[in-house]
């Protein structure tokens, strides 16, 4: 590198107080033609903050609004409001030069490696590329060696620089996007379904090279997926979304032991198993989910889940839950949180709801609670 500095030492250089990112209350919406002029809550007051040399992991169903949080972290596209901050600086002040040049500490990693990659330029080309762009090489002798170096890191050998896309394997390729994300030494990167193009087997390469990349190079990362088995896997925080909105958030471990939206428990308990016959019976009163979700353009009122939430009650289409934490460093958006559907049944701690949450929003909000209210739909 530069003044000879190799990609190993950005580590280092990368240590220091605060958390990388920090998202607050950040919302995009977008406007529809054609369709009475409605308006798509995309991104609906969404904030998040990455720890350095951490991974959170961003799930949920497809239109949650996952990609549009990662494009507006790229600044690809500016949100309505909000803020983020970006080591310390504010990220959405920065224009013109200042902004060209502080792109480089933030890269992306993204689904499909082969629409990703120019067909017609090499893989060494496109590492080299973004060594120019940002001044990191003199030379295309040096853009070469670096290259060399960066395949290296990601697993693959140097003569792989001098192929095209179409010649490498769908695992191939994603190493090459991954090369060329660290060439430049981000801070942070975001990974947009890194995984989800490939087989399994191959899935899990990637995942144990960007935990091996963490580490050795102190990068953070904001890991967007559907697989939960992925995101278990790297993920230290994990934030759940649905239609636009986190409505769970927790430490990974928490979250996949114990989870307390009713939401999350369903993506559980939809996740595939090797071997169904082996999986233990779910005698949680867990559910998979019904239907599609619904459209960003007509959000239903009061909770967004409760047409599909099996613990739906009249208070959930008044009122719109707040995310507030149920315990240290785990928070939900949910008027009836809770580790299981069946345990909430149980009594003591539907009655608890019952009884107490019931009458201290009646008495907030003057919310009339309907007859019979408390008893789940069935």
């Amino acid at each position: 590198m530069t003044g000879g500095a190799g990609p190993a030492a950005a580590g280092q250089a990368h240590a220091g107080p605060g958390p990388v990112v920090e998202v607050s209350d950040v919302v995009k919406r977008y406007r529809l033609r054609g369709v009475g002029g409605r308006t798509v809550r995309a991104l609906d007051g969404v904030s998040l903050t990455v720890g350095r040399q951490r991974t959170y992991g961003l799930v949920g169903e497809s239109g949650s609004g996952k990609t549009t949080l990662g494009r507006v972290l790229l600044r690809l596209e500016d949100p309505d409001s909000g803020q983020i901050t970006f080591d310390g600086q504010d990220w959405l002040a920065q224009r013109g030069e200042r902004l060209r040049q502080a792109r480089k500490e933030i890269q992306a990693i993204f689904q499909d490696p082969l629409g990703s990659l120019d067909p017609r330029r090499t893989a060494g080309y496109a590492i080299g590329e973004a060594l120019a762009a940002h001044g990191l090489a003199r030379d295309k002798a040096a853009r070469d060696r670096q290259a060399a170096e960066l395949l290296g890191m990601v697993g693959l050998p140097a003569e792989v620089a001098r192929r095209h896309p179409a010649e490498l394997s769908g695992g191939q390729r994603q190493r090459v996007t991954i090369a060329r994300a660290i060439a430049v030494r981000p801070k942070f990167v975001i990974c947009d379904e890194p995984t989800s193009a490939l087989d399994v087997s191959v899935q899990a390469q990637i995942i144990n090279l960007l935990s091996d990349l963490q580490e050795s190079l102190g990068v953070s990362y904001l890991f967007i997926s559907h697989s939960l088995a992925a995101v278990r896997h790297i993920a230290d925080r994990v934030g759940v979304m649905y239609l636009g909105k986190i409505v769970e958030e927790a430490p990974a471990s928490r979250l996949f032991s114990a989870p307390q939206h009713p939401y999350t428990s369903a993506l559980l308990a939809a996740a595939p198993v090797p071997d169904p016959s082996a999986a233990p019976a779910r005698k949680d009163g867990t559910r998979h989910l019904g239907g599609e979700i619904p459209s960003a353009a007509v959000l239903p009122s009061g909770c967004r889940f409760r047409l599909r939430c099996p613990r739906a009650q009249a208070v959930c289409a008044q009122q719109e839950p707040l995310l507030s934490e149920v315990s240290a460093g785990h928070a939900v958006a949910c008027h009836f949180p809770g580790p299981s559907l069946e345990r909430w049944r149980s009594g003591d701690h539907f009655r608890r709801h019952r009884t107490g949450r019931f009458r201290r929003l009646h008495a907030r909000y003057r919310i009339a609670v309907a007859p019979g209210a408390g008893q789940l739909h069935r």
